[in-house]
């Protein structure tokens, strides 16, 4: 394991998700899937995440796109909240959600604004928006 590496992801990974997220999926983590978390933040956050050719809002807009097309609507609202910390606006993620459902198609869409919608609202009831 590269702990640089893992070290920079997991700082990234606070950055884009938050320390009440990242702490609950390590702190919850088991001898099981410890190790796990230990990937997450070595190989998804730190090689993925830190590499200089994207910044966090491309990123965060890929993600967006990806995880609508493979219907993992439970991720996609982690990184919906995620692209709003990166800065993306509302015009932004707008366009990316009609974006999704032209190309992923209208259920996954609606899907997606669906998701939208509630973590919008939940941020903003937490005077996060």
């Amino acid at each position: 394991m590269d702990e640089a590496l893992r070290k920079s992801g997991e700082a990234v990974r606070r950055k884009v998700l938050g320390d009440d997220y990242v702490d609950r999926a390590i702190n919850g983590a088991d001898s099981f899937s410890a190790p796990f978390q230990d990937v997450l933040n070595e190989y998804c956050w730190g090689t993925a995440w830190t590499d200089e050719g994207l910044d966090l809002k491309q990123r965060s807009l890929l993600n967006l796109g990806m995880l609508a097309a493979l219907n993992r609507m439970h991720e996609f609202g982690i990184h919906f909240r995620g692209a709003i910390r990166n800065g993306l606006t509302e015009d932004e993620l707008r366009a990316a959600l009609v974006q999704i459902a032209v190309y992923c198609g209208i259920p996954a869409g609606v899907e997606a604004f669906r998701v939208a919608r509630s973590i919008r609202d939940e941020m903003r009831q937490k005077g996060e928006l």
